[in-house]
């Protein structure tokens, strides 16, 4: 009886303290995302320069493209930003930033002062969109192959070396 008294609760908790040091081991930025391997969400917002101006997914069939969220309040997409200038600067893919949750005025002031990698940039403030992609946070980039599927989600910001090790050799293969 004493055996079932503590043996239970025991195992009950070897098998939490087991998925707990798995959970442990993970990389926070490395959550499988449900849209992996699927048609990237349509959507259709105004462009952040030029409110007259639309932007869809549509537009970019048949070419390999980044989508990264961003915004001027987010310190982690200040982190990334170089990397997305060079990036750009090297013409390796065609950048579109989704603007996140984020005011107009100072969303291009920000850009402004930093520097343009982006092809153009939708404005996305009320967050349909972000929802539909599933985005919790920014910086989160996507990579969407030439039939408008979504191939890779970064959560984080691209660094050099999530570009050179992941996200280039990505690109080069879809490209293929």
């Amino acid at each position: 009886m004493k055996a079932l008294r503590y043996g239970i609760p025991l195992a009950i908790f070897v098998a939490l303290a087991g998925f707990f040091a798995i959970g442990l081991t993970r990389d926070p930025r490395e959550v499988p995302s449900p849209l992996i391997d699927k048609p990237a969400p349509v959507f259709r917002l105004e462009q952040l320069g030029d409110s007259r101006l639309a932007f869809s997914p549509e537009q970019m069939k048949g070419q390999v493209w980044m989508l990264n969220v961003w915004a001027s309040w987010c310190g982690a997409c200040r982190v990334e930003h170089p990397t997305l200038l060079e990036v750009a600067r090297q013409k390796a893919v065609p950048i579109v930033g989704l603007n996140w949750k984020d005011e107009r005025p100072a969303a291009l002031q920000w850009l402004d002062k930093l520097g343009d990698p982006y092809t153009l940039s939708a404005y996305d403030n009320a967050n349909t969109v972000g929802l539909d992609y599933g985005v919790y946070g920014a910086p989160e980039t996507f990579v969407i192959d030439k039939q408008g599927v979504i191939r890779y989600k970064q959560i984080g910001p691209v660094t050099p070396e999530a570009w050179r090790d992941t996200i280039q050799p990505l690109i080069r293969k879809l490209n293929g």
